[in-house]
């Protein structure tokens, strides 16, 4: 009786720690798939070298067409960063209708101003050819970034030259959304920063020094809390904007920092952030251009 009762003991803790273990198992599976909810596709190439890969992120019923489409470009001071990084904003968006890709690009040391702005070009072809495939409409196509992203999406709406390399202009961009991004003035103490705009360069290496005044409406987003890039960089870039004519919102967070800005698209803070609500509003109010 002793050794039949201690193999059904054993037994039955085996059968415990199976559906424990599937627990786990579950829980892992569940957290994976809340991760990427929203994510269509994974590490798609838009060009042949190891950084020219994106993810794309589509809302839950992406049978639906015509969807705005956002480009989001992570920040990293250009010199780190990976399209995961890209992921809180990414889901957030899709959440609320738009499709939204995340390209990873080269950044120094692999490549300087102006090389790290043709990768971002190249996802922007990428997404005009490929919008409708996820239920985006090319005709909507909005560039996005924080910090340095941020210089980079405003960088293809002001300057033409990147975006014709790749066969587009920048007035077929429905927008720019700018967070926290350096437009008028760099950081000085970041000690790469000579090599990565090189001196010679550097005059249109800033959007406030290629203003038109035909570019596409823009958003532009700061808080007043920011002690990486300061705020003032978006004042004075909406600033120059409106003297050219051109349409552009500032808005000004209290309170928000350089990293909280972005992090305020978490799907723990999106649902009761400014930042989130006034980025969609943005979206929704430009049409086709």
């Amino acid at each position: 009786m002793r050794v039949m009762a201690r193999r059904r003991f054993i037994y039955l803790t085996a059968a415990a720690c199976l559906v424990g273990t599937a627990g786990v198992f579950a829980s892992r599976e569940r957290k994976r798939e809340e991760e990427h909810e929203g994510e269509l596709a994974d590490g798609v190439a838009y060009g042949a070298l190891r950084r020219q890969r994106l993810d794309v992120y589509a809302p839950a019923s992406h049978g639906a067409a015509n969807r705005p489409v956002v480009v989001y470009f992570y920040g990293g001071g250009w010199q780190s960063g990976h399209r995961s990084d890209a992921r809180g904003v990414a889901q957030a968006l899709a959440a609320r209708g738009i499709v939204t890709i995340a390209p990873d690009y080269r950044i120094y040391p692999d490549t300087v101003f102006p090389g790290f702005l043709d990768d971002p070009a190249a996802a922007v072809r990428w997404a005009r050819l490929h919008a409708q495939e996820f239920g985006g409409d090319p005709r909507r196509i909005f560039v996005m970034g924080h910090s340095s992203g941020a210089h980079i999406a405003a960088m293809l709406a002001t300057d033409p030259r990147y975006l014709a390399a790749q066969g587009m202009s920048k007035q077929a961009l429905a927008g720019m959304i700018g967070l926290a991004g350096p437009y008028a003035a760099f950081q000085t103490t970041d000690p790469h920063m000579d090599e990565i705009f090189p001196a010679a360069l550097r005059p249109r290496a800033l959007p406030i020094a290629c203003i038109t005044g035909d570019e596409p409406p823009m958003l532009l987003a700061a808080g007043t809390a920011d002690t990486d890039v300061d705020p003032r960089n978006s004042v004075r870039f909406a600033d120059a904007l409106r003297a050219h004519h051109d349409t552009v919102e500032l808005k000004s967070y209290a309170g928000y920092g350089h990293d909280t800005i972005v992090e305020a698209f978490s799907a723990k803070q999106s649902a009761a952030a400014p930042v989130v609500a006034d980025v969609v509003a943005f979206i929704a109010a430009h049409g086709a251009r």
